[in-house]
């Protein structure tokens, strides 16, 4: 199906009809943008707004606010997904128009306690919502989508394009949120006009299906971002990566190629998903009791795979975990996921069956604490996991994912399973290009500017390097930043600045409230405890008439030992009283509570090498 033309003015319709909630939040939000607009213009001549070439091969160091974008260029600016594996979103403009790709989530890790997920700094284009003519998902993984129910919490009406499978993924979690999102569904192959921007989609092969590349021209140039992809040759849904598209559009000129980074360190080709089969095969045929399968919950190939093993061994499936049954639902209803007859069962039929007979699959492949499978580990589950269950992690490390990994691997075994995972047995292959097949592709293009995206810091370099060998000039490779500003201009893409791009942290119904003090309280509490101090002053004299209470939590001392800082206490409250004019004079409490702070800290540092958290309070009678 190919849509109309699309035009703002459709958009403008649908932000009439909703337009109380959206319109009320960006204003709110759009002063405190018009004052970084208003410097941005009064600094376009100062020299921090010209282009800016950093050294070869660098990252861009410390800059200052872009320039006015003016006409004929077109701006890219990514709000995540560089320098980290998760939260990916680029936004280009040009002629005063939006365009975002993906709008994905990162997940925490162990020194942000008590956030749930990351989302991308919204606040660049929080006052140019209505600017936005649609928001591009290239395929249905979290780091690509998770952050769109954030995103139209502040415009509902912003067009989502995606693949059929795509849009049916996020449309079920907008469900969640109350949300109907405006969508329109391509395929490859199929061009679409989004305001000033051309958008064609080009099939590439993931560990999902349906994804796609995207090649967007403007007057100022053509890019083409890869979005996640590698070059399968024998994919499970035969949907291999369209190298012809690739080396047509190289033909027709790329300005700007945004290639997926994840896997540029790691050479040769990636394994095709195929070899994972035997793999499974093997574990099923050797496992005496129940399989306890985990992989992400839109591992559409990966599932099929176990579903198809399962039926061969006589077993039944149980999908576990909501967000695992809601998507292999939708690929099943879609046709992505091929169910054997009789195979798939509730989870409350598992107790029916002989545990020979029984294969869960779940979530929680990254130690996520509140998946399934770290719940199974800590015993907090329905299903109880015991001596002779065999659980197999169908899925490689995401960095920073090590710790919960390997403390929900321990927790298995300790509970008597056998664990199987990608260290001991090829049961996961990755679903990016490897530096073989980046190789390949950066020869079919034939780039004029490479922009590494999607990996950490180490990943963006390694895959500049290979544009580089392929003949890029290395002045020609962007190495980005969350935030940077990227203007391509004239076939030229250089750095002129960059824009707030902070870290929003989702901590239960909280979105954006959590800043980086809160996180470093939650690390000292954890890892010092902390220790709180109750006395009541005479509020004419000054003088101490009960405690001081001293009590403490995480801190590995007992009662005793906490009291003898007390007439320490005293003698420092009697002191500051009487410098601060003795009896008569106003108390000031804040400043008699940062007095106790004082003494309770340099005590704990001294004697028992401590930096706890101290909560003074002092009470005037």
């Amino acid at each position: 199906m190919t849509a109309p033309t699309r035009n703002t003015s459709s958009t403008s319709t649908r932000g009439g009809q909703r337009g109380g909630r959206g319109s009320g939040q960006r204003g709110g939000q759009g002063s405190g943008q018009g004052q970084r607009g208003g410097q941005g213009a009064d600094q376009r001549d100062d020299q921090r707004t010209a282009p800016h070439d950093p050294q070869p091969g660098a990252m861009p160091g410390p800059l200052g606010p872009p320039p006015k974008l003016g006409r004929g260029t077109l701006r890219v600016i990514a709000l995540g997904g560089l320098a980290e594996v998760g939260r990916n979103m680029a936004v280009l403009e040009i002629d005063g128009k939006l365009l975002i790709i993906d709008c994905g989530v990162l997940f925490p890790e162990d020194n942000q306690p008590g956030v749930d997920l990351i989302l991308p700094d919204f606040s660049h284009i929080a006052d140019r919502l209505d600017d936005v003519v649609a928001v591009v998902l290239t395929h249905g993984h979290e780091d690509h989508i998770g952050a769109v129910p954030f995103l139209l919490r502040l415009r509902p009406d912003i067009p989502l394009v995606g693949s059929t499978l795509t849009l049916a993924f996020i449309e079920a979690k907008l469900k969640e949120h109350r949300i109907q999102p405006y969508t329109l569904a391509v395929k490859e192959g199929q061009v679409e006009q989004l305001g000033p921007f051309e958008c064609e989609f080009v099939a590439v092969n993931h560990s999902i299906p349906d994804a796609l590349a995207v090649a967007v021209r403007t007057s100022a140039g053509t890019v083409l971002h890869t979005g996640d992809f590698k070059m399968d040759q024998l994919p499970l849904d035969g949907r291999i990566t369209d190298l012809r598209a690739f080396a047509r559009l190289g033909e027709q000129g790329v300005d700007l190629f945004m290639v997926d980074s994840t896997n540029a360190e790691v050479p040769g080709f990636t394994t095709a998903e195929r070899e994972i089969t035997p793999v499974l095969d093997r574990v099923f045929g050797n496992a005496e009791r129940r399989l306890i399968v985990a992989s992400f919950a839109s591992h559409v190939h990966r599932v099929q795979q176990v579903l198809d093993t399962a039926h061969k061994h006589g077993r039944k499936v149980a999908f576990v975990g909501r967000s695992m049954v809601r998507n292999m639902g939708v690929a099943a209803d879609l046709g992505y996921l091929e169910v054997p007859k009789g195979v798939l069962i509730d989870l409350k039929q598992v107790d029916d069956l002989p545990d020979s007979q029984v294969v869960l699959m779940c979530t929680g492949s990254q130690g996520e604490p509140m998946a399934a499978l770290s719940r199974m580990a800590n015993g907090d589950h329905r299903v109880q996991v015991g001596s002779g269950d065999t659980v197999v992690l169908a899925s490689s490390l995401i960095p920073g994912n090590e710790n919960a990994v390997y403390r929900v691997i321990n927790g298995l075994m300790r509970l008597g399973a056998d664990v199987v995972h990608s260290g001991n047995a090829r049961v996961h292959v990755s679903g990016h290009a490897s530096a073989g097949e980046l190789l390949y592709c950066y020869n079919i293009v034939k780039p004029k500017n490479v922009m590494p995206v999607h990996g950490e810091v180490r990943h963006l370099h390694a895959n500049a390097d290979l544009a580089v060998k392929t003949g890029v000039p290395r002045d020609r490779v962007v190495l980005a930043d969350c935030g940077t500003v990227v203007d391509l201009r004239e076939g030229r893409a250089r750095i002129t600045g960059a824009v707030k791009c902070g870290y929003v942290y989702v901590d239960g119904s909280s979105v954006g409230s959590i800043t980086e003090a809160d996180l470093k309280d939650r690390l000292v509490l954890g890892d010092e405890g902390f220790i709180s101090v109750f006395v009541v002053v005479d509020s004419s004299t000054g003088k101490v008439v009960a405690g001081p209470e001293v009590h403490a939590r995480g801190v590995a001392e007992d009662t005793s030992t906490l009291q003898s800082i007390a007439p320490k206490i005293t003698d420092a409250l009697s002191q500051a009283v009487g410098q601060g004019g003795g009896q008569g004079a106003k108390v000031d409490v804040h400043q008699l509570q940062q007095v106790v702070r004082r003494v309770v800290g340099r005590w704990a540092g001294t004697s028992l090498r401590r930096r706890p958290m101290i909560i003074p309070v002092v009470v005037e009678a």
